[in-house]
């Protein structure tokens, strides 16, 4: 829901920041400068669900460092100007610390694209945390077997994946390749990120819908979901990195580097993601991810992330896809692929059941 009245604190913000021009009392600047930041962002969170957060915080950085910049040149100098930064930096960490201490990402969290399928009996299938490497195992063969379907993946499909020009890899290459081809033939096709996805949003027009965060949802289905890696309330630690390695500054470094020396730079994250946070990787969450579920009553509510198969309550979280291992929301259930052609089997028995036809065996 659109909230178009969180605009009125920026613009009085501005306004009062005008009126100090060129006072020399740098705090009452640096001040200033939280505060607008903090209402720009929460202005912009409250207007619109398109703009991923690191995007969101570089061009209100940009535009606090050009008023900030207008303001030295009126009197308050270079310390004036490094203060009114400072207050901007401060401003915009305040507005994410719901990020690192509650569930509360909705404003975080965003997307783009089409959240409606042309047909909602259409099967499903659902790929959760693939981590394909060089070869994109049980693709091809479950789109052969199912080309009536459409597709919706939960992330993790590849160790790490970073959306920066020149970090391509083959595989990814022939993975957008298959998504135009699926396109092509006016299949749906969904791309949620997770915790291995960075700054992909410039490839968000190569599928139906891609978003990040939770709440996300098909209109007229009772199906919602998120990746699952924020579930866990207790894990800040988690959330905090996941804030970090998704700024606008890590965006910067990223782009500035030698195309050589990030490739070599991701593949030590990909190591490092290996290894990392065990503790909370060695046990399912099971009262985090029931209360998560429970958010969402008379719907079913999907993760990826844990690689295993739980239920809970309305909340199921999906095996791991590493080896073709697919799911397959249908008929309001979700069931493991391999049991779609007994599925659609039924559905012919009883069709012709009810046409007084006999049925082969």
């Amino acid at each position: 829901m659109r909230r178009p009245w969180l605009w009125s604190a920026p613009i009085v913000i501005a306004g009062a920041l005008a009126g100090l021009g060129g006072h020399p009392r740098v705090l009452a600047h640096a001040a200033g400068f939280t505060a607008l930041a903090l209402a720009l962002e929460l202005a912009w969170r409250g207007n619109g669900v398109r703009t991923p957060v690191y995007r969101r915080h570089l061009m209100i950085f940009g535009l606090m460092a050009l008023l900030g910049g207008v303001a030295g040149l009126r009197g308050t100098g270079l310390v004036g100007w490094l203060a009114d930064l400072l207050g901007a930096v401060l401003g915009l960490a305040i507005c994410s610390l719901p990020v690192v201490l509650t569930r509360e990402m909705q404003g975080m969290g965003w997307q783009r694209g089409l959240a409606r399928r042309n047909d909602p009996g259409a099967p499903l299938i659902l790929v959760a945390d693939p981590h394909w490497g060089h070869q994109l195992t049980g693709l091809r063969e479950a789109r052969a077997a199912h080309p009536e379907a459409d597709w919706l993946f939960l992330g993790d499909v590849f160790d790490v994946w970073v959306g920066v020009p020149g970090m391509e890899s083959p595989p990814v290459t022939e993975f957008l390749a298959w998504v135009d081809s699926v396109r092509r033939e006016r299949r749906w096709v969904g791309l949620w990120l997770g915790n291995r996805e960075y700054f992909l949003d410039p490839l968000a027009d190569r599928f139906d819908l891609m978003g990040e965060g939770t709440h996300g949802r098909l209109d007229g289905e009772a199906l919602v979901w998120e990746h699952g890696d924020l579930v866990n309330v207790a894990d800040w630690r988690y959330r905090l990195w996941n804030l970090v390695s998704r700024s606008g500054v890590v965006w910067l470094i990223a782009r500035g580097l030698p195309r050589t020396t990030a490739r070599n730079l991701a593949g030590r994250l990909q190591r490092a993601l290996h290894t990392s946070n065990r503790a909370y990787k060695l046990a399912f969450p099971r009262a985090a991810f029931r209360a998560a579920a429970a958010r969402y009553p008379g719907e079913t509510f999907i993760t990826g992330h844990f690689h295993s198969h739980e239920v809970e309550g309305n909340g199921i979280a999906l095996p791991w896809a590493h080896e073709g291992n697919f799911m397959v929301w249908h008929q309001g259930a979700v069931k493991p692929l391999a049991d779609l052609g007994s599925i659609k089997g039924s559905d012919i028995a009883q069709a012709g059941g009810r046409l007084g036809n006999p049925v082969a065996d």
